[in-house]
């Protein structure tokens, strides 16, 4: 029995350090999401704009949408915004959306008119439940939603030049 005493820290300490090892292999824009493969979740949103179009997933059959979950006070969302401006551009055909999460719509307004607004339609979140029925963990985060409603890709974190062209683009062209 002492000899198990000597080497149970030895074993835990390896344990713990494969554990680790392998925790640090995992990509954190990488998160699993169970809505993938199945249909967008059912939202209607009001407009961000006086006037504009809201937020009515229902509506998405037919065309492949590009989803961005966004926020003025959000860093990380000014930084992917020059991608996503140029992504719609790239793709005309591609109905680009997006979700104004838990942000004052005033804010939300002026950073759009600020940077430019690359969506066909903005809904506001402003309690966070339609983020909830996503699954989103933090802002940006971006779905693919195909031409049968159904979510093809989640990226969590701002998109990249990298990230666009070998996930999203091919998604894109695929989704139609």
């Amino acid at each position: 029995m002492s000899r198990w005493r000597i080497w149970l820290p030895l074993l835990a300490f390896a344990l713990l350090a494969l554990l680790l090892a392998r925790g640090l292999q995992l990509n954190p824009h990488e998160l699993p999401s169970p809505l993938v493969g199945k249909p967008v979740p059912a939202l209607t949103l009001t407009a961000l704009h006086d006037g504009g179009a809201g937020l009515r997933t229902d509506g998405w059959r037919g065309r492949v949408t590009l989803l961005n979950v966004w926020a003025s006070w959000c860093g990380p969302c000014r930084e992917e915004h020059p991608q996503l401006l140029a992504l719609a551009r790239r793709h005309p055909g591609v109905r680009v959306a997006g979700l104004n999460y838990k942000d004052e719509p005033q804010a939300a307004r002026r950073w759009l008119a600020q940077l430019g607004d690359p969506f066909a339609e903005i809904g506001a979140d402003l309690d966070g439940r339609a983020g909830i029925e996503l699954g989103v963990y933090g802002v940006p985060e971006t779905f693919v939603v195909d031409a049968q409603g159904r979510i093809l890709f989640k990226h969590v974190g701002p998109l990249t030049d990298e990230v666009i062209a070998r996930r999203i683009e091919p998604l894109l062209k695929e989704g139609a």
